[in-house]
């Protein structure tokens, strides 16, 4: 979890993640959402979303926010956030 924190653009997969931990992916998954209340795709996107929002608030460009956070394009970056937080991250500090 400390590798994804520290670079959320990180695109390593469960089972490679857990095997690095030494584990299981299906232990690993179990410990995220015992540990983390949500599971591990919804873990990363919570992660990535609050990343974006602090180089959002540095003033980085919509598309350079998405690419350091691990999204393949902007467009896919904009729909997360938009249905995350219900504006779009061109509004996050203007309101």
């Amino acid at each position: 979890m400390r590798a994804l924190h520290d670079d959320p653009a990180d695109g390593r997969t469960l089972a490679t993640l857990a095997a690095r931990a030494g584990t299981s992916e299906r232990t690993f998954a179990r410990l995220c959402r015992r540990e983390l209340g949500m599971s591990f795709p919804q873990w990363r996107t919570q992660l990535r979303l609050h990343h974006a929002l602090l180089l959002l608030a540095d003033g980085l460009p919509v598309t350079v926010v998405a690419h350091r956070c691990g999204w393949a394009s902007a467009g896919a970056f904009i729909d997360v956030f938009r249905r995350a937080l219900g504006y779009t991250p061109g509004h996050a500090f203007t309101m």
